[in-house]
């Protein structure tokens, strides 16, 4: 009984305060309601979840990466606007805080793409886009690629070269074939393929995989 009161005097005492948020102009309330929501993330039991506090920041102080491997067709970049026209933002930009002002993109960025090409969609988001941001213990660089990697891995196709090209970049700051296997979801088959690819033999000279894992002539051009 004594939780349903204090719940019931926290709601009242909240909706009085936030009723003044009717009188900021439209870029001090959304910073407003950003604070506001990272002072309930915290004492969220969910603090651990980047989804439990997504922020909507202004679209230019987002950037893309330059690990992502992932291909999204014309057809499906279409069918991407026509949901965020349609359905609006159901699915967040996945994000690391570079600063206070700055974000590089884990997963979405077709997503930020629309939110700053299509001028309908722009104009609705007032030129900002919902983030998720990633968990500060994730920040690294090697982290942060995997991230990205596990985003897209399961609904998307990868150009071999440039997964080879992340593979490469792992193994250059220390990572094992094991290690870059269980964060990117592969088998220690295919990181051997990818390394080859990419013209690292030298690394992988006194090993043996699979001949299912060659790359093809169409691979290695690609």
């Amino acid at each position: 009984m004594e939780n349903n009161l204090i719940a019931d005097e926290l709601l009242k005492n909240c909706e009085g305060l936030l009723t003044q948020l009717d009188l900021l102009d439209i870029k001090t309330r959304i910073d407003t309601i950003n604070k506001i929501k990272l002072i309930l993330h915290e004492k969220s039991p969910f603090k651990k979840e980047p989804t439990d506090c997504i922020l909507w920041v202004p679209g230019d102080s987002v950037y893309s990466n330059d690990y992502n491997p992932n291909i999204v067709a014309p057809p499906e970049m279409r069918l991407l606007k026509t949901s965020i026209l349609k359905d609006g933002y159901t699915q967040p930009i996945v994000a690391y805080e570079i600063d206070t002002a700055h974000y590089e993109i884990i997963d979405g960025f077709n997503r930020n793409r629309v939110g700053k090409e299509d001028k309908e969609v722009n104009r609705r988001i007032m030129g900002y886009l919902p983030l998720s941001i990633i968990n500060h213990e994730r920040k690294g660089r090697c982290n942060r690629i995997a991230a990205t990697i596990r985003h897209n891995r399961a609904r998307g196709r990868h150009r071999v070269v440039e997964m080879s090209k992340v593979v490469k970049e792992l193994v250059q700051r220390k990572w094992s074939n094991d290690k870059i296997a269980k964060h990117l979801g592969m088998e220690s088959d295919e990181v051997l393929r990818l390394k080859q690819v990419t013209g690292l033999a030298d690394l992988f000279k006194d090993r043996e995989f699979s001949k299912a894992w060659e790359a093809t002539p169409h691979e290695q051009n690609e």
